[in-house]
């Protein structure tokens, strides 16, 4: 099976806009599919990979009133990779001035790796606006989290992590997050963005079971490299802005909503150990591990998973477990 095969055929946009959200940030929103059909919420990963026209193909186009967001400094946000005024929280209240927006009432939400967090996060806040949750490539923020994508996937993938290492001076290296934090901090382009690029080659290395150069190389350019990077930087240093622990500790405020979660067994990038907890806490979470991949929603078999799970919720409204 092809990624192809796994997905929709490609879908165009029904409408398009930016929602200025505080003082700096301008954001990039998405329609498509059917107006009428069930409103579905789109969160991207990273956080800062910001969407891509595959992100659409996910859904029924003529079930699902599809709605896609560019979070603050992602994407065709603006201002890219910008810090400032950038938390989780206000990411939540970014969702519901969309939601506003549009009009929708309750949603289902969508959303992989940063965006299963962000989903997760967004659904304990407001468990009364969403129909349900498909989650992919759990990712919970806990310190041990952080510690093992910046250390630990070094077992997998070594000659990756040397490279992403050695972008630092030797003595820099007991500190991977600080010492790549300031120079993404940094207001000078030939410090900040080698640095960028060589934080988010790091992570398009490690995405996929297999070896994926093209994907590598495509988290290189500039456009992608200082989203990424810079961002996802800065929530790693911040813990996300949620308390250790906050997302297992507040299931109970969703327990009631229908859920769908799909992981790959050999994700190296979210390790799947996570993705049990939440089903551990979650009664009734349709738990799928797919056994022949790694962490992208762009492999067949994770991509065919989630595909699954859309047209089930859109015939039934739940997740029937097999």
């Amino acid at each position: 099976m092809t990624l192809d095969d796994a997905l929709y055929p490609p879908i165009e946009t029904l409408q398009n806009g930016r929602m200025k959200v505080g003082a700096l940030h301008d954001l990039y929103w998405e329609t498509c599919g059917n107006p009428q059909g069930i409103p579905v919420l789109f969160l991207h990963g990273g956080p800062g990979a910001g969407l891509s026209p595959n992100s659409r193909r996910f859904f029924d186009p003529q079930k699902y009133h599809i709605v896609l967001l560019d979070q603050r400094g992602a994407g065709r946000s603006t201002p890219l990779g910008e810090t400032r005024e950038n938390t989780t929280q206000l990411l939540i209240e970014d969702i519901e001035q969309l939601r506003a927006r549009l009009g929708v009432e309750r949603w289902l939400v969508f959303g992989g790796s940063w965006g299963s967090t962000l989903s997760l996060a967004y659904a304990q806040a407001h468990p009364e606006r969403c129909l349900g949750l498909v989650l992919r490539g759990i990712w919970l923020v806990s310190q041990a989290e952080i510690n093992w994508w910046l250390y630990g996937i070094r077992n997998f993938f070594p000659r990756e992590w040397e490279a992403f290492a050695g972008h630092l001076t030797e003595h820099e290296r007991h500190d991977l997050l600080g010492a790549y934090s300031r120079r993404l901090e940094s207001s000078d382009p030939e410090i900040y963005l080698p640095a960028a690029r060589a934080w988010s080659r790091y992570e398009g290395s490690c995405l996929h079971l297999l070896p994926n150069p093209q994907t590598a190389d495509a988290f290189t350019q500039d456009a992608v490299a200082l989203g990424v990077g810079r961002l996802e930087a800065h929530y790693f240093r911040h813990g996300a802005f949620l308390q250790e622990g906050q997302l297992l500790r507040d299931m109970a405020r969703i327990a009631h909503l229908p859920g769908f979660i799909v992981h790959g067994r050999y994700d190296v990038i979210c390790p799947v150990r996570y993705a049990h907890a939440v089903a551990d806490a979650w009664p009734g979470v349709d738990l799928r591990i797919i056994e022949d991949a790694g962490h992208s929603s762009y492999e067949p078999g994770i991509a065919a998973a989630l595909v699954d799970a859309t047209k089930r919720f859109a015939r039934d409204g739940h997740f029937q477990q097999r």
